[in-house]
């Protein structure tokens, strides 16, 4: 039987999470003034001076304030280790804590998605407009560069900003040389559906600080009369009405814990999670919608059989390789005194250039581990500095650090609920190195870095490799020493996947409705069926620009 609620307040769409996704839905399903719209954020206001400047990365990642400092539970393929796993907790969500870096992947990402679904609608073809549709890129600026490739690829006008990084370094430069002599091309564009080649990162800045989705779509819409912001504040559950078992099922609204009170919103058309491959499925495990023994495990009632929910997890995991070298001038030494750090904090403020300005990684490469793969199957994040670990002080030497992962793995993991109370983080258990393919892939990939090292352009360095040390040669010793240093970049999905109709662990179908809940939708990097080639922000801005266009048609 149906429990009659009494809602404290009334909207027509309900948005969970003021993250990547979030601030976008917030801002295209307030663009009509008919729709009221509630946006709402466990986390604070994005008003913490070092989210804005891009070195600041560094004090938010584990910082309370900024990012929900979840762990990974002990990793098998980690060789027993646990992962920090950082996910933004602020206005902006990850885009306000991320490493910037503009990255859509690749068309064969988006073809595999369109075969998955049953659904052409993701074919590369019809997600390009959406990557589009948002976009200011630097190039096609009044005096821009573009040619007209960058024109048919690439937008300008729109609230998400892309640039050129405000600084460069020798070492790189001729690091990137050698990837050319190791076989690499040169690329002019990461983003035009083939990402292959070497070019520094485009990234989402604007004149030198970070530009993130709050300020990029939340804050211009925040000015229109028709949308809501609760910020700091906990979704407990989603509400859902129904007969039970069988009959239709659909999500009124959410029960929150704001201001010290539990409160009810009631969403008269649709409520839409965007709280992330992690938040998203926690939420609805919460709601009793997942997989059935789960939630009868900790005394959740099943409102809907789903055991795709939590399912699915995927991530990119980087291997870092750590060369010493001579006669380079690196961050390293650029910042190993009190004047060093004080000239860079003086570049920045008075140009906005130099370190401070810059994104974690620099340069891109993507290439295959080897000729067997038929795409680039692997990506490097190459910086001119290097540390123990993330956190660490940089070590006492002048150093380059590149960091290598598999694109495509084929490991699966899980975000499952440890309890009742939502206030308690979830089991992470990425399952990384847990297949044959994956360990094989981080073995080249290691064989590949030693490669580009080794080339005339980088060799004049005299490179020592530091890390992981020339005596791993063998598969086993590498994909072993690969699961010692082995850490996450920051790209779960797949948590609430797509799917078609007969797929039983499909959570949404391909319009991203949750399946057997009518009023319910994820936008997030959770529907990935599979992992994009390459950084996962940006997709996710186009997963939720389709998402909004679909919602607002469906209402007509």
């Amino acid at each position: 039987m149906t429990t009659v609620q009494q809602y404290d307040s009334e909207f027509d769409y309900i948005v969970v999470g003021a993250g990547t996704a979030g601030c976008l839905l917030a801002n295209r399903l307030s663009a009509d003034p008919n729709n009221r719209v509630l946006l709402i954020e466990a986390g604070g206001r994005d008003n913490y001076h070092w989210i804005h400047v891009p070195v600041g990365y560094l004090y938010c990642i584990d910082n309370p304030r900024t990012d929900w400092r979840f762990r990974t539970d002990p990793d098998a393929g980690l060789n027993g280790r646990s992962l920090l796993y950082p996910r933004g907790k602020t206005l902006g969500g990850c885009s306000s804590i991320n490493g910037m870096i503009y990255m859509r992947g690749q068309a064969r990402d988006y073809n595999h998605w369109a075969e998955v679904t049953g659904d052409d609608q993701w074919r590369w073809e019809h997600c390009l407009p959406a990557f589009i549709q948002h976009e200011d890129h630097y190039r096609l600026d009044e005096g821009g560069d573009a040619d007209a490739a960058h024109r048919d690829f690439h937008g300008h006008g729109g609230e998400w900003r892309i640039e050129k990084q405000r600084l460069k370094w020798e070492v790189l430069d001729d690091f990137a040389e050698a990837s050319v002599q190791a076989g690499i091309p040169r690329t002019q564009d990461f983003n035009r559906g083939s990402n292959e080649g070497v070019d520094y990162f485009e990234v989402n800045q604007r004149s030198g600080w970070r530009w993130n989705t709050a300020k990029a779509f939340l804050r211009p819409a925040l000015k229109r009369p028709n949308l809501t912001l609760w910020h700091s504040t906990q979704v407990n559950r989603l509400i859902v009405a129904g007969s039970e078992p069988d009959g239709e099922k659909r999500c009124e609204g959410v029960e929150v814990k704001r201001e010290g009170t539990t409160q009810l919103a009631r969403a008269r058309r649709e409520v839409v999670l965007s709280a992330g491959a992690i938040g998203s499925p926690q939420i609805l495990q919460l709601s009793g919608i997942g997989p059935g023994e789960l939630l009868k495990q900790y005394g959740i009632d099943v409102v809907h059989e789903l055991p795709g929910v939590g399912e699915n997890l995927q991530d990119h995991l980087q291997i870092r390789s750590v060369y010493k070298v001579k006669g380079a001038k690196t961050l390293n030494t650029m910042a190993s005194t009190l004047w060093g750090k004080a000239g860079i904090g003086m570049e920045y403020l008075l140009k906005r250039t130099g370190p401070m300005s810059m994104a974690p990684s620099q340069l891109g490469i993507f290439t295959r581990s080897s000729d067997e793969h038929e795409h680039p199957n692997i990506q490097y994040h190459v910086q001119p500095l290097s540390l123990e670990a993330f956190g660490q002080p940089l070590h006492p030497y002048p150093a380059v650090t590149a960091s290598v992962c598999n694109l495509n793995p084929t490991s699966r993991g899980s975000v499952r609920i440890q309890s009742a109370d939502p206030a308690q983080a979830p089991s992470i258990a990425p399952n990384y190195l847990s297949t044959d393919e994956d360990r094989r892939v981080a073995a080249d990939s290691l064989r590949v870095t030693r490669r580009i090292a080794e080339q005339k352009a980088f060799a004049r360095y005299e490179p020592e490799e530091v890390k992981p040390g020339v005596q791993y040669q063998t598969d086993e010793e590498l994909w072993r020493l690969a699961g010692d240093i082995g850490t996450t970049i920051f790209h779960p999905v797949g948590t609430t996947r797509m799917g078609q109709p007969d797929d039983p662990m499909a959570v949404v179908d391909s319009r991203l409705r949750v399946r057997g809940i009518q009023g319910l939708r994820v936008a997030d990097a959770g529907v990935m069926p599979t992992i994009t080639s390459g950084n996962t922000n940006s997709p996710t801005l186009m997963i939720a620009e389709r998402a909004a266009g679909w919602m607002l048609e469906a209402a007509g």
